[in-house]
């Protein structure tokens, strides 16, 4: 992460709603945020640009969560990845944090409560 630059976030989720809630809230923290309801699209960008922060819902159409955040840590290891899902179970939480999932959020959440995770995940970036 490199000092004075905005930190830059990816939210992947197939219910607009997410993301038009989402962007304009972490946007009035400062934050350079960037939204996708199709994965496809979500990883074509990712290949051109590392993200700082993804934040992804598990349960897509196409390329579901895990597979695409697997795809985000391959090519960028150091961008913190945030789950949100409607689905929760041990067994999602227990696979994503084997994959390197920074934290998981469940479905519904206050837009608070993302914008702790995304703090501690710059703060995390910030020590590496």
């Amino acid at each position: 992460m490199r000092t004075g630059e905005k930190t830059t976030i990816l939210i992947l989720d197939d219910e607009p709603i997410v993301c038009k809630r989402l962007k304009p809230y972490l946007e009035k923290y400062g934050y350079e945020v960037e939204t996708f309801t199709d994965s496809s699209n979500a990883l074509e960008r990712v290949k051109e640009k590392d993200f700082d922060i993804v934040i992804t819902d598990l349960k897509m159409e196409g390329i579901d969560g895990m597979t695409f955040l697997t795809k985000v840590k391959e090519k960028s290891p150091s961008t913190q990845v945030i789950v949100i899902t409607g689905f929760a179970t041990m067994e999602t939480a227990k696979q994503s944090y084997q994959k390197g999932v920074f934290d998981f959020i469940a479905k519904p959440f206050k837009l608070s409560e993302i914008h702790e995770v995304v703090k501690k995940a710059e703060k995390k970036l910030k020590q590496e």
